[in-house]
């Protein structure tokens, strides 16, 4: 298979990886939902990819890797809220996104596998009820 397919096989299912996790945050009402988790999940993969095989050997992958990991918790901040009495909302769904962006890394690489099994760990983790305050 030419390489450029099967880095868009690879965008897709990191997409699609992305998306399903995504589509849990937004089925309970999270700020960041289906779009969000499957845009992190492409774009982590994208990056992995053309570091792979945009540089013709040349790129340091892992500085590209702390790149992603690094820059996507700066969007996953951003979901974190901090409500007045000190009660603190967001934190799985920052988790989420961060973990999003490695299943897309793995998908990157070619490791399908390692991100199909993260993604039903996520899943499954999600459906652990939590205590409400």
């Amino acid at each position: 298979m030419p390489i450029e397919l099967e880095i868009v096989l690879r965008l897709l299912l990191a997409a699609v990886l992305g998306a399903v996790i995504g589509f849990q945050r937004e089925k309970v009402g999270k700020p960041a939902g289906l779009r969000t988790h499957a845009l992190i999940a492409l774009g982590a993969a994208l990056f992995t990819a053309v570091s792979i095989y945009g540089f013709g050997g040349n790129a340091d992958i892992s500085r590209v890797a702390a790149g992603v990991v690094v820059g996507v918790g700066f969007i996953g901040g951003g979901v974190i809220l901090h409500r007045t009495g000190g009660a603190v909302e967001g934190l799985t769904t920052a988790a989420t996104v961060w973990t999003a962006a490695g299943i897309g890394m793995a998908v990157g690489t070619g490791l399908y596998l390692a991100a199909a099994v993260t993604t039903v760990i996520i899943l499954a983790i999600l459906f652990i009820p939590h205590k409400t305050s």
